[in-house]
């Protein structure tokens, strides 16, 4: 957990409202001015009226609680480069420190952000990975900005959740939902690598979303609003995810990823039909290795191919079936393995079934190739 300054938060008693945001392309109000009438000048809706008890409105009062005890640290991000401009949203890590996505500050000359007690603020960018697609800030914050807790915990599906943000440049929006899935691969934007471990949820979120905070009712952030892939389905990068890679971009600006050097696939009935992998049903075929990479020699690659019913199917590739300690279901935990359970230099275990046979074989981890 990062360092936190007194919060003024609660203690919320709900369990959570899901969400998740689109790829940044809002456009932002430009710093000098608003261009909105607003009673606080701020840009941000007033505070709503609640005359109401909770006993009257019980659902709408939890919604409106935790909206007030977090929007304070959740701000509006527009990034201008040479011939480009973006917007989205971030949230406060600690006392000088945001969180966003990468692509909402890519190529970036100037930063500034606008909370719904300030004006616009000049922010730096500390670091950013694009492989993960997180990105952190720095800048004086104001003192309602107080961190949001990050949630040391996996939550499960059909926890409620909420996101807060600013889609299409409407900011101080909040939407709900639930976690409709976990352990989902999310792309990334120029990138051929994608991040596991990510959030799915049936929150709206809207291009400007992106970079903000995926929270339960409790106000603790549960995931990085990423992209959207329609109607009720968007995505964040996992809090697990953020607890890796934030602390390192503070300190060192960057952030190294695992690289086993693998083109790989995961296990179907053909393959199973074609190929001798006992009685193994599940797990991640090696299609090939990158020639020189981590896995060469060591992992075996498809030798040939057959037909399977009319279809070409590859044959003679390892089968991974355990890293470490983690069982290999597929190629959603064998990226899940090396994200948050390994560091480039470090030597894995790897069970793999071969001709038939279960062996174990070692390799030492590299760092994934630049984007």
């Amino acid at each position: 957990m990062p360092e936190k300054r007194q919060s003024r938060r609660r203690f919320l008693t709900a369990s959570g409202v899901a969400l998740t945001a689109a790829l940044a392309g809002c456009t932002l109000n430009p710093p000098q001015g608003s261009g909105q009438e607003s009673s606080n000048n701020s840009g941000f809706p007033d505070d709503p009226v609640t005359p109401q008890t909770q006993e009257e409105i019980p659902a709408s009062s939890q919604f409106s609680e935790v909206y007030q005890e977090t929007i304070d640290s959740v701000a509006a991000v527009r990034a201008t480069g040479a011939s480009s401009s973006s917007g989205g949203t971030a949230w406060v890590y600690d006392d000088s420190h945001l969180v966003t996505n990468a692509h909402v500050v890519r190529d970036a000359t100037e930063i500034y952000l606008r909370f719904r007690q300030s004006g616009w603020l000049q922010a730096e960018l500390v670091g950013s990975d694009g492989h993960s697609d997180l990105a952190v800030l720095q800048a004086d914050l104001p003192d309602s900005a107080t961190p949001l807790e990050l949630t040391d915990q996996p939550h499960p599906v059909g926890t409620r959740v909420a996101a807060l943000g600013n889609p299409f440049g409407l900011t101080g929006s909040f939407t709900t939902g639930i976690i409709s899935g976990r352990n989902r691969t999310i792309s990334i934007p120029n990138s051929r690598f994608s991040t596991p471990d990510g959030i799915q949820t049936d929150a709206a979120v809207n291009p400007g979303n992106s970079g903000g905070p995926l929270i339960t009712l409790d106000g603790v952030v549960v995931g990085v609003v990423n992209a959207t892939q329609g109607d009720n389905v968007g995505f964040a990068i996992s809090a697990a995810m953020v607890r890796r890679v934030v602390p390192e971009l503070i300190e060192t600006g960057n952030y190294d990823h695992s690289y086993l050097g693998i083109a790989l696939s995961d296990v179907t009935p053909a393959l199973i039909e074609a190929n001798d992998f006992g009685n193994y049903t599940f797990g991640v075929y090696v299609n090939g290795t990158a020639p020189d990479g981590p896995s060469d020699g060591i992992l075996q690659g498809s030798e040939t191919t057959t037909t399977i019913r009319g279809r070409e199917v590859e044959v003679g590739g390892d089968l991974i079936v355990r890293m470490g300690e983690w069982t290999i279901q597929n190629r959603e935990r064998l990226s899940a393995y090396l994200a948050l359970e390994t560091r480039p230099g470090d030597t894995v275990d790897i069970e793999v079934v071969r001709d038939g046979e279960t062996r174990t074989v070692q390799v030492t981890l590299g760092t994934r190739p630049e984007l």
